[in-house]
């Protein structure tokens, strides 16, 4: 294993030399302990660095084991600020466009046509990833006074379900005769993120409770699609896999801006920036709908998948006085 330290070698260093998710294992159960203890928002940034995806979501997949199992602990204090990437590390293989340069991949009516849909399903759920990572490691540290140890399993359980996901989606791409990566690909999911970058109620907000759920107000329809074009493998995949924990993830998200609001109103959080921004509004779907609408372009699009919204805590109140209208 690749996990033999120099007598010099900081945690970040000693991380960016570890290659699978194996030595990760090895180096936070065995080698990093004592002065060199290093946390979960060291090995976030660590895997959010990582340009093989694969490897990425092993090492996801096994900083979960060891943030449940205790050898790898939140922060607690006494470090200079940590900072994650601007841009991921992504597969030098993929193709980047502008999202108006995506080619229409069609409604699952032909071969080619489920491909292009699953391939993009397969990167959505890369970008997925990327996000619960580094929403634990750009704001765990500024709001430590409101982010319990919840909030870090919270977000690896998603990250580690995201990684699961992009790995059986991307199975079943190849199964279909295609590789991720054949087709070009857009990076609007992390450029809208890094709008939010600023603030944690912010991405909550947008990438939470504006992305995910619109995540569930489509997935019925692409299930359908691929099992009216008779693909019900990757049907099955969706409907029992992706779509059911989509609706955790979504809940996340709600759970966690209400927690945001309601430590603001107890004012035992008075330290983090967004506190006096919160106590402005008489309710957290309030505070939601201004949040939306500052750091979001355009309005909701209906229709709204109500029964699974409803699942995750996301009733009619939050996101209805913010939607397009119809006719």
């Amino acid at each position: 294993m690749n996990t033999e330290l120099d007598s010099g070698d900081s945690v970040e260093e000693a991380l960016a030399r570890l290659q699978t998710a194996e030595e990760l294992q090895h180096y936070v159960c065995v080698k990093g302990n004592g002065s060199r203890t290093c946390d979960v928002i060291d090995v976030a940034i660590r895997i959010l660095k990582e340009s093989d995806g694969d490897v990425k979501c092993n090492m996801t997949s096994v900083c979960l084991d060891l943030y449940e199992q205790g050898f790898l602990k939140t922060p607690c204090g006494g470090r200079s600020r940590r900072v994650p990437p601007e841009t991921p590390g992504k597969d030098a293989r993929l193709e980047f466009v502008g999202a108006h340069q995506m080619p229409n991949r069609g409604k699952g009516g032909s071969l080619a046509s489920r491909q292009a849909i699953l391939h993009s399903l397969v990167h959505i759920e890369g970008c997925a990833v990327d996000l619960a990572l580094d929403i634990m490691a750009r704001f765990g540290e500024e709001n430590a006074t409101v982010l319990t140890d919840a909030f870090y399993h919270d977000f690896l359980v998603v990250a580690s379900d995201e990684a699961r996901h992009y790995q059986e989606l991307k199975k079943r791409l190849r199964d279909t005769g295609m590789e991720y990566g054949d087709l070009p690909v857009h990076e609007g999911l992390w450029e809208s993120a890094m709008e939010t970058k600023h603030s944690l109620p912010a991405r909550l907000a947008v990438e939470s409770c504006v992305h995910e759920a619109r995540g569930l107000d489509i997935l019925p329809q692409t299930i359908a699609r691929f099992r009216k074009g008779g693909d019900e493998e990757s049907a099955a995949l969706l409907e029992k896999v992706v779509y059911p924990e989509e609706i955790t993830h979504c809940a996340v998200g709600v759970s966690w801006l209400k927690r945001l609001f309601d430590a603001a109103r107890q004012g035992n959080c008075s330290d983090v920036p967004w506190v006096k921004e919160a106590l402005e509004f008489d309710s957290v779907e309030c505070w939601f709908h201004w949040l939306v609408r500052n750091h979001f372009r355009g309005n909701l699009k209906p229709p709204f998948n109500e029964q699974a919204r409803s699942k995750a805590g996301f009733s009619k109140e939050w996101y209805m006085p913010l939607a397009t209208k119809s006719g």
